[in-house]
């Protein structure tokens, strides 16, 4: 019998006509990878989500009743939804600990204004406004701001007054109440406080007591989720995300994924904290301490959702210059510098500018990974890219492995067999692995077909007749970042 059925058995013996199907040659090119983000977020006792459970999210407005209106998942989710709905999302809520305490700030308000006006209070990056007049007090004033916070339902503090002073307390437990930025007039050129009235803050902190992610990470399962974005920056958190996701990656899981996760300080503080991580698989992005008014979590979710979003459709074309729809920008005074910024690439951060128009922009996003194990520094896994193509890169060959091959018999080199047979040799897999190379080059994935094929490898195992060993060497496409030139003139 000169070609192998899959289903039609050879002592069929009723008359008929049988046709059966085979798709393995029908696939032509590149298989497309899905894309699924995964958001783990605190979530407030009013969410309907089951505790630590994944569950699928398709909106804003539903993500604000899964995780509670008014708690930090909510406010990511809509960071989210608002750089795209295309991509399928799943998110896991975390409830407080119970053990810890919230972060809280104060508003304190002396004078009475001398002229009418609005007093404009930001809040994590969210105004709040409210009318004076000269027959206002300073204690009817600050019960002002607290009914106007109060009726703010979507965002993450609460607040009392007491005489003059405003208390805000967050919604949650735990130190990301720490980073909620407060402060009057973020547009000097267009927002003044009245006159008469003075307004004094007092920073957010006190808030301690994080939950764990390990529930939630034992909880997610073996579904691919290409990129995870989470809340947390406690350095026990991400230690077990950079353990799951080294798993993850492993040649027996191969569901790998990347993490993004919000990073608030100095360049000092940053560069510490970046000195005790060291993963290929989690990128931080920094921000300046009392710089962007948004909190960290928010930049997370939007630098985290750009990236899955344009890395899905060409994982080699670099982030830089993409914008984070929304984000306030750093006062000019509070902007890293070049040479900061530049440091802190150097410890793993990953950095972003503001443009002309005032938009936060990628500038490069890098991975935590700057050692090998011997300590010595180590540029392979370095930008974001390189670890999003080396993802597609496997999906392909397995896919393209899986498509053309499925139950095929294995024989060495140059037996002979008749057309139709389903018998492949390391030859034929040699020969379908350069094609699949000339398909990436297409696609602008790798490049140098010639080195490609002088160090690719397909051999039978001397030991399993049953396996075949493939070295597969792509010389993966680079990014342009820089432009050096020297403008040698001439009088």
């Amino acid at each position: 019998m000169g070609i192998s059925f899959n289903q039609i058995p050879v002592n069929l013996l009723t008359p008929g006509q049988y046709v059966e199907f085979d798709n393995s040659k029908a696939a032509k090119g590149l298989v497309n990878m899905p894309q699924r983000i995964l958001l783990l977020a605190p979530m407030l006792e009013t969410g309907t989500l089951v505790p630590n459970a994944p569950a699928q999210v398709s909106s804003a407005s539903e993500g604000m009743v899964l995780f509670g209106r008014g708690s930090i998942g909510a406010q990511m989710i809509a960071a989210i939804f608002s750089v795209t709905d295309t991509i399928e999302t799943w998110v896991v809520g975390i409830p407080d600990s119970g053990a810890g305490s919230a972060a809280a700030g104060t508003v304190t308000v002396t004078g009475s204004p001398i002229e009418s006006g609005p007093i404009n209070l930001y809040i994590a990056g969210r105004r709040i406004q409210v009318g004076v007049s000269p027959v206002d007090t300073a204690t009817t004033i600050a019960e002002a701001l607290a009914d106007a916070i109060n009726a703010d339902l979507d965002g993450v503090v609460t607040a009392d007054s007491d005489a003059a002073v405003v208390t805000l307390t967050c919604r949650h437990e735990g130190t990301l109440g720490n980073d909620i930025d407060l402060r009057i007039n973020y547009y000097p050129l267009s927002e003044a406080t009245p006159k008469g009235i003075g307004i004094a803050i007092t920073a957010f902190s006190g808030g301690t007591g994080d939950a764990s992610v390990a529930t939630a990470l034992a909880n997610i399962g073996d579904r691919q989720y290409n990129t995870i974005i989470t809340a947390t920056s406690t350095q026990s958190d991400v230690a077990l995300i950079e353990t799951e996701l080294d798993s993850r990656w492993g040649p027996l899981r191969q569901n790998d994924g990347h993490c993004h996760i919000g990073l608030r300080g100095t360049v000092g503080t940053i560069n510490a904290y970046l000195s005790s991580r060291n993963n290929p698989h989690v990128t931080f992005w920094t921000a300046e301490s009392g710089g962007e008014p948004g909190p960290i979590w928010e930049k997370a979710a939007l630098a985290g959702t750009v990236s899955a979003y344009y890395l899905g459709i060409d994982p080699a074309r670099p982030l830089q210059t993409l914008v984070l729809p929304g984000r306030l920008p750093a006062t000019a005074d509070k902007q890293f510098t070049r040479a900061e910024r530049n440091n802190i690439l150097s410890y793993g951060g990953a950095t972003t500018t503001v443009d002309a128009g005032g938009n936060v922009c990628v500038e490069r996003a890098v991975t935590s990974y700057t050692l090998n194990q011997y300590g010595l520094v180590d540029p392979s896994y370095r930008d974001i890219e390189t670890m999003y193509t080396l993802s597609l890169l496997r999906y392909q060959v397995r896919a393209r492995i899986a498509q053309r091959f499925p139950r095929y018999k294995l024989a060495d080199d140059g037996t002979q067999f008749p057309p139709g047979q389903t018998v492949v040799t390391p030859k034929i897999i040699r020969a379908e692995l350069i094609a699949l190379a000339l398909d990436w080059i297409d696609a602008g994935l790798v490049e140098n077909i010639e080195q490609f094929k002088t160090d690719l490898l397909v051999e039978r195992n001397t030991t399993d007749v049953n396996r075949v060993d493939v070295l597969l060497p792509p010389d993966l496409v680079n990014q342009f970042r820089v432009f050096a030139a020297q403008l040698q003139f001439r009088l």
